[in-house]
């Protein structure tokens, strides 16, 4: 089972498909390649769109920004976003707004209503991603209110930042048009069925019956009705957030220090291998054997003689000395030997270093 990594779309999936039963995968997007287009404005990505940042929303295309703005001075427009424009004028503002003119101050309202209409429609990924089309009419199809919209404002999280920016932006602009409906005529149930097939258009026939449309209509109602709640992670979710996160940062710092130990044991493993290797002397040594006390015979006890290690091969001083096959000789008997101005010595260089290492070792 593979593990889940702790991010806030990781939990809010959690929350998804714990609470309503709704599952979601993964649909992050490759990153596409800028296309340097001038100023053109339809049909192009967000990415590739000159946009602007506005506080409360993000970064949102500087024509949504202008053609909202317009409208909302003409806010009382009757059938506002119904009625269509003119399609001459609305070729001729597509053409001078590609090229970057500014031409919304002269135009009709609803010329521009449309245009908003044709740059949704117009992108090359819908706003609401495809994959979570299936996910909105789950959420949208639950009994009760508040989970209902609950789950609505989960999957509003788990939007791309520049798509989420500019929905928000849009949705509020509706649901400011939607208050002045004794004006205009033009509900929260009205500019949901005129967007439905900009913002979540139908994929295929199936999704075209009567009542998948009006499930369609009634998530984009109740984000018209909440522009508020979209896009913001709940109270609870964002505890649950930390909670994991402290959990994951707790089991990774067990982790990191079992880590550090298992590559410290190694290190110093190695590391008396090493020496182990480094020390051992040309001519295998006999077993070591316990000293039993100093050299003297005063000094204090040892457990282990440290000079027999690097002590030359006992058999070696034997054979070099006239009475081999007498009792062993001690050390400073056969230093005092070969020291001897009349005696040739038959040791080497190493071994007398050998031999004068291990008295100042054993010397107490």
């Amino acid at each position: 089972m593979s593990e889940m990594k702790i991010t806030d779309s990781n939990v809010i999936r959690f929350h998804l498909q714990v609470l309503y039963g709704i599952s979601v995968k993964n649909f992050e997007k490759k990153k596409g390649r800028l296309i340097c287009s001038g100023a053109k404005v339809f049909g192009v990505p967000l990415e590739n769109v000159a946009r602007k940042y506005i506080p409360e929303f993000g970064l949102v295309p500087c024509f949504l920004v202008d053609a909202c703005s317009f409208l909302l001075d003409r806010i009382c427009t009757v059938g506002l976003f119904r009625k269509p424009g003119s399609l001459h004028r609305i070729r001729v503002l597509r053409a001078k707004l590609n090229h970057g003119e500014e031409s919304l101050s002269t135009a009709l309202p609803y010329d521009v209503a449309t245009l908003i209409k044709q740059f949704c429609r117009e992108l090359p990924e819908p706003l609401f991603p495809s994959e979570l089309h299936v996910a909105l009419l789950k959420a949208q199809a639950l009994s009760n209110l508040q989970d209902r919209m609950a789950a609505l404002q989960l999957l509003s999280c788990l939007l791309p930042a520049k798509n989420s920016s500019c929905l928000h932006y849009l949705l509020d602009f509706l649901h400011k048009v939607s208050q002045r409906c004794s004006d205009n005529l033009m509900t929260s149930t009205n500019l949901a069925t005129v967007f439905v097939p900009c913002l979540l258009p139908p994929p295929n026939k199936t999704e075209m019956s009567e009542g998948r449309l009006e499930l369609r209509v009634l998530v984009l109602c109740n984000f018209v009705e909440c522009p508020h709640l979209f896009g913001v992670i709940p109270k609870a979710v964002l505890d649950s957030m930390e909670y994991f996160m402290n959990i994951h940062h707790l089991r990774d710092a067990f982790k990191k220090k079992g880590n550090q130990k298992r590559h410290s044991l190694k290190v110093k493993r190695y590391v008396k291998t090493v020496s182990l290797v480094q020390g051992k002397p040309k001519v295998s040594p006999t077993a070591s054997l316990p000293t039993q006390s100093s050299m003297s015979g005063d000094g204090p006890k040892l457990k282990r003689s440290l000079g027999l290690r690097t002590f030359p091969n006992i058999q070696l001083f034997r054979t070099c000395m006239p009475n081999a096959e007498q009792d062993f000789i001690p050390a400073a008997d056969v230093l005092e030997y070969f020291n001897t101005p009349d005696k040739t010595s038959v040791l080497t260089a190493i071994e007398r270093l050998q031999l004068t290492n291990w008295r100042r070792r054993s010397s107490p």
